[in-house]
């Protein structure tokens, strides 16, 4: 199917009311946008079906069809489009005879179609139908939370989406993916990955390009995605990215090393995690930045009267984890720093350096952890870390990946247009 931009201050040549299964209210318009070339008149040639529901609106759950219903006309193209400038995918049977609708009408919104056609002497002709949807009622609407917040972030900050109800179906979770759109400007490949029933993150396959524009935006906005399940508008995000910045905290050597877009800027003496309190090996991105936090065992297990207990406010904590990792000043541990790990999992450094550090890297950037005995960092739910996914393994978690073990899903989950 050709896609032809709709004109809408394209000449009008002339208007016929069509009361063809579609109810009062729906209006077919002859226009050609060259005032010299006017076409034949279709009218009566050509009829669009869509059951009407209540208040003569057409019924978002039936298909649209236009057919040629004289003999000496052809149909040679169709385009239909909502007021979100979404189009409405369809075939065309070889004879030109007849259109009908592929993918779904979405709900309570402003249709135009516009149909080409030519007569048995190769003549053509244009009509032009609006009309509106109705919304069902006793429906429930899936709404989508983009994440993070608009602004400026590292080149490993992925992009999150929170649904307002459970998704579970695959075939309906491709429908919901489908229109949930990430663009960057510079364009990079990148795939949403299904943590849950109602929580996807998006990534591309390597790091965010540096100064790069990320814009997060659905087209699910009336789309049907189950019985009695449509989608709901849902608020944009626009991202950009700062400077690459990378710290590689080395566990073994007790060092940090700082990156700026692939160059090194900072090597830091450090310590991590003693035995029994081991930091986490991986991958981690910076979740937030607070001047001081207030710091206690008994937050990660540690009773009030063991000997490892503590209570103290840490001044220039990056937070990594959810369960309380952070890179923060340590001056009660600067004689280890560089030589021993003696902290219960973060990691430590001079006040001067956690400082520096602080006031370097902004929510995004990147911690990667190395050389240390503790176990490898979660992908999911304490933090970001999705980049210890492998780039084979994320695509799998994506509802649009084929499983080839189910010809019949792979079959269901083929793109179509929303």
């Amino acid at each position: 199917m050709s896609h032809t931009a709709f004109l809408r201050n394209g000449t009008v040549v002339g208007c016929t009311l069509l009361v063809i299964a579609l109810g009062a209210g729906l209006v077919a318009c002859g226009g050609d946008g060259d005032p010299a070339a006017k076409p034949y008149d279709a009218a009566d040639d050509i009829a669009f079906n869509a059951p009407v529901g209540d208040g003569k609106q057409v019924d978002p759950d039936k298909p649209l069809e236009i057919t040629a219903s004289g003999s000496d006309a052809r149909i040679t193209d169709v385009t239909a489009t909502d007021s979100r400038g979404r189009y409405v995918a369809g075939e065309l049977s070889a004879d030109g005879s007849r259109w009908h609708s592929t993918s779904p009408l979405a709900a309570g919104t402003h249709y135009t179609v516009q149909v080409s056609t030519e007569d048995e002497d190769g003549n053509p002709g244009r009509k032009t139908l609006e009309f509106d949807t109705g919304t069902p009622k006793t429906s429930k609407v899936l709404n989508v939370t983009f994440g993070p917040d608009s602004g400026t972030y590292g080149v490993g900050q992925p992009v999150t989406a929170t649904l307002s109800q459970p998704v579970k179906d695959r075939a309906q979770r491709a429908i919901v993916e489908r229109a949930l759109r990430v663009d960057s400007v510079p364009a990079v490949e990148g795939s949403w990955y299904w943590v849950d029933d109602k929580t996807l993150h998006y990534r591309p396959k390597d790091y965010w390009p540096v100064h790069a524009t990320v814009t997060a935006y659905s087209n699910l906005a009336g789309v049907k995605i189950a019985e009695r399940l449509w989608g709901g508008d849902t608020k944009p995000v626009k991202l950009t990215t700062g400077d690459s910045v990378i710290a590689v905290t080395d566990s073994g050597s007790h060092r940090m090393t700082v990156y700026k877009n692939g160059q090194v800027i900072k090597q830091i003496p450090i310590t991590t995690g003693k035995p029994g309190y081991e930091t986490r090996n991986g991958v981690k991105v910076i979740l937030n930045k607070s001047y001081v936090v207030r710091m206690r065992g008994t937050t990660i297990g540690i009773s009030a009267g063991s000997s490892d207990s503590y209570d103290l406010n840490v001044y220039w904590a990056a937070r990594v984890t959810w369960s309380g990792e952070y890179v923060h000043a340590a001056p009660w541990s600067v004689g280890s720093q560089g030589y021993a790990n003696v902290s219960h999992g973060c990691t430590g450094m001079s006040t001067s350096y956690a400082q520096w550090f602080y006031n370097t890297v902004r929510q995004g950037d990147i911690v990667q952890v190395v050389n240390s005995g503790g176990k490898q960092m979660e992908p999911f739910g304490n933090g970001f870390g999705d980049w210890n996914v492998d780039w084979e393994k994320w695509q799998k978690g994506s509802a649009l990946t084929p499983d080839t073990s189910n010809p019949a899903m792979t079959a269901r989950l083929s793109p179509e247009s929303v």
